[in-house]
C-alpha cells in the first residue's frame, strides 16, 4: 500500500498525475505519453489578462492581509469587534413613486433609499428618520435643487443623519453623455455639503464604464482616475485633503461572475486606501462603496433568469464588502417591465434578494467570508496590480478628463467591449437563455418594447435582436422562420448533434422542425427536404462518411437552399456552412434569418 502524499510538493505531484491520468483516458493515450503539466491546458484567463489556474493551494499564498478595518481596508472598512449588520438594501424611487411605497419597503427591509430625477423629496421622505436611514440622490442635471430639497428635509429634524450623499457625477457621466451638473455646480455643492454631518456631493460611477463594456480593471482604474481628477479640483478649489476626501463615494456594477466580483469591490476599496495614503491622508481612505447588479447582464428574453443572476452578483458585492447593494428588478432591461407582471412584485423580489443573503444564509455574521481564500487572495492582488496599470496609464495622459477627450477611455472601452461581444457571439461566453437554452416557445414581447435601455451594452443585445427579427417574422406570416434537420442513423447517433443544432437556430429565434431519422431515396426525406428552404445534416462523422454525401445530394435534387453541416470539414462532400462550436454564431444566424426572409 502507498502512503499517502504527506508534502506540499508531493500532493502537487499527486495531482498532477491525477490530472495527466483523466487527459489520458479522454485522449485514449497511455499516461506515460501526457506531460505533467498538462494541468496547464485547465488555466482561463480573464479579459483582464489574468490567469485562472484550476487549483489553488498553500503554494499561492500570500503574506496575511492586514484585518478587517485597518488600512488598506483591504478585508473591509468595518473593523474586527464592531457590529457587523452585514450590507445596506438599497432600493431606487423616482417621481412616480409614492411615500406609501417608500415606508412600505422600509418597513419590509429595504435600508438604504436612492431618490432618482426629480421626486417630490419632501413628500416621499415624509415620515423617514434620516438618521437612522441614509440617502442618496441620483439626479441628474436637477442635482442642485434636489440637494436643496433633501437639505430642507435634513434641517427639519432634530436628530444627525446617518449619511446624505448627493449623487453628483460630472466626471463620469462625460463617458455615455448623461445629463448632468458640471464640474464647478459640483464643487459648490461640495462646498455646501462639507459645511454639514455626514453629507457627500460626489459619486464616481463606475457602473458608466461598466455600461460601455469596461472589464474589472478597467472600471476600478478608470474610477480611481475620476476619483483623483475630484481631488485635485477639490483641493484646488481650498479643501484639504481629507476635507476633499470625505466628499466622495463610489459605485460599482456587480455581475454574475462571482469571485471576479468578490476580488473586485476588495482590490477597489484596498486601492482607493492606497491613493489616500500618497495624498497624505491614509485614515480617510474608506468611503461608501456602493453596488448596483449590472445593467449590461441583464436579459429581455426569458427575463426570470436575471433572478439569478442578481442573485449571484449580489452575494458577491457583499461578500467582497460593499456598503450596500441595490439589486434592480428582474425586468429592468424591459421598458416598463414584463406585461403581465406587477411592478410590486418585481421590486419585492428584488429586495427579497438581498434580504435572503443576509437573513437567511446569514452571510451579514461574517466579516469579509472570502478572506484567506487561496483564489480570492491571489484574485485581489492579481486584479488590483491590473487596474492600477490601467490608473496609472490614464494618469500618464493629464487625468481622466484628457483621456477623455484624446478619445484614450472611448478606444480602451471599445476595445473591452468588442472582446466580449465576440466572445458571446461565438458562444465561449455563454448567456443562459439567450445564446445557450433559448426558450423559443417564449411569449414574444410587444413590439414596442423590443428596444434597447439608453447609454448600456448588455450582452444579450445581438441575439436578441435576432429574436427580434424573428418575432416580427411570425407576427406577419403566423408562424417562425424555421430550417429542418435532416438526421441520418438512430436515435443515439444524430441526437448530440440534433439537440446542438436546435439549440443553435433557436437563439436566433429559427424554429428547428425535426422530423427523426430518414433516409435518402424515402418518401419520407423528400416530405422533409421540402418542408423548409434550410436543411442541417445531423448525425455522426461515421455516417456522415456512409451516408452522408447521399443524404446532401438528394438535398439538393429536393432543390433545397442551403445546406448546413452539424459538425466539422473533412468529408466527401461540402456542404454551404457548418454549425459547430467554432463559428461566429450570431453572424451565422442573422445571415440564416436573411435568406429565410426575417
Amino acid at each position: 500500500m502507498t502512503d499517502a502524499p504527506n508534502t506540499l510538493i508531493e500532493k502537487q505531484q499527486a495531482w498532477y498525475k491525477a490530472v495527466a491520468g483523466v487527459f489520458a483516458r479522454v485522449q485514449k493515450k497511455d499516461v506515460a505519453d501526457i506531460p505533467l503539466d498538462i494541468w496547464q491546458k485547465l488555466i482561463k484567463t480573464t479579459y483582464d489578462g489574468i490567469p485562472i489556474n484550476p487549483l489553488y493551494n498553500r503554494a499561492d499564498e500570500l503574506e496575511e492581509a492586514a484585518l478587517p478595518g485597518v488600512f488598506p481596508y483591504r478585508r473591509g472598512a468595518a473593523g474586527v469587534g464592531q457590529e457587523n449588520q452585514g450590507w445596506g438594501v438599497a432600493e431606487s424611487f423616482d417621481e412616480k413613486s409614492t411615500n406609501q411605497q417608500v415606508l412600505d419597503s422600509l418597513y419590509n427591509g429595504t435600508t438604504n433609499l436612492v431618490i432618482q430625477g426629480s421626486a417630490d423629496i419632501a413628500t416621499l421622505l415624509n415620515g423617514v428618520y434620516l438618521s437612522l436611514c441614509p440617502v442618496r440622490l441620483f439626479a441628474g442635471v436637477r442635482t442642485v435643487e434636489q440637494a436643496k430639497a433633501l437639505f430642507a428635509v435634513a434641517d427639519s429634524q432634530q436628530e444627525t443623519p446617518q449619511l446624505i450623499e448627493l449623487g453628483a457625477t460630472p466626471l463620469t457621466s462625460m463617458v455615455n453623455g448623461g445629463a448632468t451638473i458640471s464640474l464647478d455646480d459640483t464643487i459648490e455643492l461640495a462646498k455646501q455639503a462639507a459645511q454639514r454631518d455626514n453629507t457627500r456631493a460626489i459619486l464616481v460611477d463606475a457602473v458608466t464604464f461598466s455600461n460601455q463594456g469596461a472589464t474589472d480593471a478597467e472600471e476600478i482604474g478608470l474610477a480611481l482616475a475620476a476619483g483623483v481628477e475630484y481631488l485635485r479640483a477639490l483641493t484646488d478649489a481650498g479643501f484639504t485633503i481629507e476635507q476633499a476626501l470625505d466628499q466622495i463615494s463610489f459605485r460599482f456594477a456587480t455581475t454574475d461572475e462571482q469571485f471576479a466580483q468578490i476580488a473586485k469591490f476588495r482590490a477597489a476599496r484596498q486601492l482607493w486606501a492606497r491613493v489616500a495614503e500618497i495624498v497624505g491622508a491614509p485614515e480617510h481612505g474608506t468611503c461608501p462603496q456602493h453596488a448596483l447588479t449590472a445593467p449590461v447582464m441583464f436579459t429581455q428574453r426569458d427575463p426570470w433568469v436575471n433572478m439569478l443572476r442578481s442573485t449571484v452578483a449580489a452575494f458577491a458585492a457583499g461578500v467582497g464588502g460593499a456598503t450596500d447593494v441595490e439589486v434592480l428588478p428582474f425586468d429592468w432591461a424591459i421598458p416598463g417591465g414584463l406585461p403581465k407582471t406587477s411592478r410590486s412584485f418585481a421590486r419585492r423580489i428584488a429586495r427579497n434578494t438581498n434580504l435572503l443573503l443576509l437573513e437567511e444564509s446569514h452571510l451579514s455574521h461574517v466579516i469579509d467570508p472570502g478572506g484567506g481564500s487561496y483564489f480570492i487572495e491571489a484574485f485581489t492582488t492579481q486584479l488590483a496590480d491590473k487596474a492600477w496599470e490601467v490608473f496609472t496609464s490614464v494618469e500618464a495622459e493629464g487625468g481622466l478628463q484628457q483621456a477623455i477627450a484624446a478619445g484614450t477611455v472611448a478606444k480602451l472601452l471599445d476595445d473591452a467591449h468588442e472582446a466580449q461581444r465576440k466572445d458571446i457571439a461565438r458562444r465561449i461566453k455563454k448567456i443562459t437563455a439567450i445564446n445557450e437554452f433559448p426558450n423559443l416557445a417564449e411569449a414574444p414581447l410587444p413590439a414596442d418594447l423590443r428596444v434597447e435601455p439608453s447609454r448600456v451594452r448588455r450582452w444579450a443585445a445581438e441575439f436578441e435582436a435576432l429574436r427580434n427579427r424573428s418575432d416580427a417574422y411570425m407576427e406577419v406570416r403566423g408562424t417562425r422562420p424555421a430550417a429542418v434537420l435532416i438526421p441520418l442513423g438512430p436515435l443515439a447517433k444524430h441526437n448530440i448533434r440534433t439537440g446542438f443544432a436546435t439549440n443553435l437556430l433557436a437563439s436566433g429565434g429559427i424554429e428547428a422542425l425535426n422530423p427523426g431519422q430518414v433516409t435518402p431515396g424515402t418518401e419520407e426525406f423528400t416530405t422533409a427536404a421540402k418542408s423548409a428552404p434550410i436543411a442541417v445534416i445531423c448525425g455522426t462523422d461515421q455516417e456522415y462518411d456512409a451516408t452522408g454525401k447521399d443524404a446532401y445530394e438528394a438535398l439538393r435534387a429536393a432543390g433545397v437552399d442551403t445546406i448546413l453541416l452539424a459538425g466539422s470539414p473533412g468529408h466527401e462532400f461540402e456542404p454551404d456552412g457548418y454549425l459547430n462550436m467554432k463559428i461566429d454564431a450570431a453572424a451565422t444566424l442573422a445571415e440564416l434569418l436573411t435568406k429565410l426572409g426575417a
